[in-house]
């Protein structure tokens, strides 16, 4: 377990971090020009146990984020009584498509066409409509997963023929170690890509492009500031 995420935070101070980031949310929506109304904040759980989670529904939060399928498995029957809604967010291999499509209620990682076959093959059987997000590999990084941005319109035309998935948005997660400056270049360029998908699917029913999920602890305010619609936080939550 990462030695900077706490299990035993207490809900109080769960509250209280909560409220700071929604301020912070607002107010980096509002000097972007963006509705602080249309940004979620997503409490990632990968590195807290499931009393950790109930203890964050219990302070407000809605949504979820888990990396792995073990760690989900591990948590999901204590929490799926709760009014919680569950993203997968790592990277994930096709032969745990099956599980973690029983219990998730979105993919944010869908990075390849087999992965999206097997995906849309595990929602039918399912019988279930399953929300993905297209990664978006935005800084051509080659230790990250994702499309490439030029390839990400033709992926989604592509992925818009399944009739078990259904597009959301996109996601992305950015380079280590680059400066502001390129972090806020890369976050307005998924921005402008997220609009120009979404533009052009206004009419198709399986692509709604209603989310665009970017910005981590570090970085949440300027992705906001930028256009999210979704950030995943961990550690301003658990550490």
């Amino acid at each position: 377990m990462a030695k900077y995420l706490n299990n035993d935070v207490p809900l109080e101070l769960l509250e209280q971090r909560l409220h700071i980031i929604r301020e912070n949310v607002r107010t980096a929506a509002l000097s972007g020009g963006h509705d602080p109304q249309a940004v979620r904040i997503m409490a990632v759980t990968k590195y807290v146990g499931h009393e950790a989670v109930l203890r964050a529904a219990k302070a407000g939060v809605r949504l979820i984020g888990e990396n792995r399928e073990q760690s989900l498995a591990q948590k999901y029957e204590y929490i799926r009584g709760e009014d919680l809604e569950i993203h997968f967010i790592g990277h994930l291999q096709r032969n745990k498509a099956a599980k973690v499509v029983r219990m998730a209620d979105c993919v944010q990682s869908l990075d390849s066409e087999a992965l999206a076959a097997e995906l849309n093959r595990q929602a039918e059987i399912c019988k279930k409509e399953l929300s993905v997000l297209v990664q978006v590999n935005i800084g051509n990084d080659p230790n990250k997963s994702g499309i490439r941005p030029e390839e990400t319109r033709t992926f989604v035309e592509k992925l818009s023929i399944l009739s078990n998935l259904r597009v959301r948005g996109l996601m992305t997660i950015l380079p280590l170690g680059i400066t502001q400056a390129q972090t806020e270049e890369y976050f307005s360029r998924m921005h402008a890509l997220y609009v120009d998908i979404r533009e052009k699917n206004r009419d198709n029913e399986k692509v709604t492009m209603d989310c665009l999920s970017m910005g981590m602890s570090g970085d949440y305010k300027l992705a906001v500031r930028y256009g999210a619609t979704m950030v995943r936080l961990g550690t301003v939550l658990f550490e």
